[in-house]
């Protein structure tokens, strides 16, 4: 059976698949099924599994589809991984799990006009002569999120004087302990400079909740709420939606890849390389517009 401690490890990292990446209840019970299993498997021990008892699993699953292989093994990968990244284990097994070679899905994105709207909800809210404190707020976290392309746990998670108003970019430390710069645009350091203001100096967090800072839940709630008041369905906003729409239209725009990677703080080109699907179109136009060929055939017209 699934030992308590793994129920409770499952449990919290459920919630954070539901808060910041927006996963349907049926991919978080799918979710919850294959780990529960693999928690039985290895009789209550998947959070400290090491290299053997992914062996085990492994060997589990032998007769299983690809599809299926595929599936456990993205389940585990993604809860290693949350566990690596909130401290609870010292390294990431994860890599030792069979990738089956099925396609990975692309990423939710949301167009210009969308990301216009939320805009517009928060400068609705703020057109007044003395605009709430929690409004504030929730424009310096949005302005940082799509601004930025900063993770949710990043965002919630920064301490209170991580934003300069004279420099432009911040350092911040993601997973694996890697660092890296990351700018900060003058409409963001405004933001957050209004909302800091209502911040207390004692207090450790930019983002301060009670003894401890803004919980990613709260954060994807924020959104939601903001979504159906600007008129964008909630189900295509979270926090790492708009992370997603930071990269697409950054790269639609002309970003460089590598510089891209940088930014989001990816340790393997590859894991940048899902968000060129987006360029599909502006790629086809300059073939068709800046091709030699095209000179060619104005030419023998």
């Amino acid at each position: 059976m699934t030992g308590p401690a793994d129920r409770a490890l499952i449990d919290r990292f459920l919630e954070m698949m539901a808060a910041e990446t927006g996963a349907a209840a049926n991919t978080v019970a799918a979710y919850r099924s294959d780990l529960s299993l693999a928690s039985q498997v290895l009789d209550g021990g998947l959070a400290r599994a090491d290299a053997d008892a992914i062996a085990t699993l492994t060997h589990e699953w032998r007769d299983l589809s690809h599809a299926s292989v595929a599936r456990k093994s993205s389940a585990l990968r993604r809860f290693f991984a949350f566990l690596h990244e909130e401290g609870h284990r010292a390294d990431d097994p994860g890599t030792a799990l069979p990738r089956p070679g099925t396609r990975r899905a692309l990423p939710k994105v949301l167009s210009h006009a969308d990301v216009d709207r939320l805009f517009a909800a928060i400068a609705e809210r703020l057109a007044v002569a003395h605009p709430a404190a929690n409004d504030l707020r929730l424009s310096a976290l949005v302005e940082l999120l799509y601004g930025s392309g900063l993770r949710a746990s990043e965002l919630v998670a920064l301490p209170r004087g991580a934003v300069h108003p004279d420099r432009p970019f911040l350092i911040l430390r993601g997973k694996g302990g890697r660092e890296r710069m990351v700018p900060i645009s003058d409409r963001a350091r405004a933001a957050v400079a209004a909302w800091r203001a209502h911040v207390a100096t004692d207090r450790a967090w930019l983002f301060p909740s009670g003894k401890g800072h803004l919980t990613r839940i709260r954060l994807y709630q924020l959104l939601k709420a903001l979504a159906a008041e600007a008129g964008v369905p909630p189900d295509r906003v979270s926090p790492h939606i708009l992370r997603h729409a930071f990269a697409t239209h950054l790269l639609e725009g002309g970003a460089d890849l590598r510089a891209l990677q940088a930014m989001l703080g990816h340790a393997d080109i590859a894991t940048t390389e899902i968000y060129t699907h987006v360029d599909a179109a502006r790629l086809v136009e300059l073939v068709n517009t800046r091709h030699p060929l095209v000179d060619l055939a104005a030419r023998d017209a």
